[in-house]
């Protein structure tokens, strides 16, 4: 059946609807290869030549070197095919077919293609690698990346650093590179990113909200003080980037701060933030720590903020950290619009007719 639809394929003009259904196949192969239903492993394979018959080598476009690369999955068990892209990754100078060959190598994620696509990343594969060559490449090392984020494996995460930490590198590869830390989970890399956080020289923001965001993810507490200090910063460059507050705001809740003072002032007063979305993420926040203030904090945010989303998620925060009495409250007092009432009389009719009817049956 695969090899009918690929036979089609080839009669058919290539664009973006062809390359959709060769993604497809090249998936329903996948599975079809891990279920066994594939050849049995090749011990002889000439890899050079495969290269050669997918086009590799030759002056052909792309998106016949990809669709030749997708046929192999007809002849070739798993472990064939793995060997093969490792070696197609070696030599494909093309941008869209090395980026094609990690999205192969991404399904299996087999340890063996780690080396291949962290020599990718570092541009070790590309002759005379100036800026232009660098620029060409940049949508493939991104892909590269996140590859190896997928492969969870702490021992290459020297070389995500390397680039992380390169000034002069594109910013969408630092930005990969952060991400793919953060995802990690390697201890090492909390020291450096602290450092990416906390560099006011850094000339782009995105990438000090992504380092902000694997520290989330990492969730040591050695991020809390920088983290804190984006929040208490009063002038410069933090006061125009909010992105930036929410995202260390985040962080903080995946890090966890229990009843840290320190903290709970910096989250209190972000709640005056002109940000809308820094207040409601401070809002939740603070729902989530152990500060015995918490609640009386957020109360007075019901109470004064002239948002109606911040007052809703406000209403909310209460009603999870306490009971129904918060909401009865808003129903029946004068102080509350019309259009909030409404949202505390939905939340019991959702939630706490349930319960009501819950008990009723028992």
């Amino acid at each position: 059946m695969f090899t009918k639809l690929l036979q089609l394929i080839v009669l058919s003009p290539i664009n973006n609807y062809t390359l959709y259904i060769i993604e497809l196949i090249s998936y329903l192969l996948y599975y079809a290869n891990n279920r066994g239903q594939m050849v049995s492993s090749n011990t002889d394979l000439n890899l050079e030549q495969i290269a050669k018959a997918c086009g590799l080598f030759s002056d052909i476009d792309f998106e016949t070197v990809i669709l030749n690369i997708e046929k192999l999955a007809v002849d070739y068990c798993k472990s064939d095919l793995i060997s093969i892209y490792n070696y197609m990754l070696i030599y494909a100078q093309e941008p869209e077919v090395i980026v094609h060959l990690i999205k192969c190598t991404d399904r299996y994620r087999d340890p063996s293609s780690l080396e291949y696509l962290v020599d990718i990343l570092l541009l070790k594969n590309t002759k005379n690698a100036d800026e232009e060559v660098k620029e060409k490449y940049n949508n493939v090392r991104v892909m590269c990346a996140k590859a190896i984020a997928n492969q969870k494996n702490s021992s290459i995460v020297s070389s995500l650093l390397y680039c992380l930490n390169n000034k002069n590198e594109n910013y969408r590869v630092r930005l990969a590179c952060a991400d793919a830390l953060g995802k990690l989970g390697d201890r090492f890399a909390v020291e450096p990113l602290i450092d990416v956080v906390q560099d006011e020289d850094e000339k782009s923001i995105y990438l000090r909200e992504s380092a902000v965001s694997a520290l989330g993810l990492l969730g040591d507490e050695r991020a809390l003080d920088p983290l804190v200090g984006i929040l208490e910063a009063k002038q410069g460059i933090m006061d125009k980037f909010s992105f930036l507050k929410e995202r260390a705001i985040e962080a903080l809740i995946k890090v966890g701060f229990c009843d840290n003072e320190r903290v709970f002032r910096a989250l209190k007063n972000s709640l005056s933030d002109e940000s809308t979305q820094v207040r409601i993420n401070a809002i939740e926040a603070l729902m989530d720590s152990e500060h015995p203030k918490a609640y009386d904090t957020i109360k007075d945010v019901l109470e004064n903020d002239l948002d109606f989303e911040v007052k809703k998620n406000a209403m909310i925060a209460l009603y999870n950290m306490s009971d129904r009495r918060i909401l009865d409250e808003v129903i029946n007092s004068k102080a509350y619009s019309d259009a909030l009432k409404e949202e505390a009389v939905s939340i019991i009719e959702e939630y706490e007719d349930c319960d009501d009817d819950f008990g009723d049956e028992e």
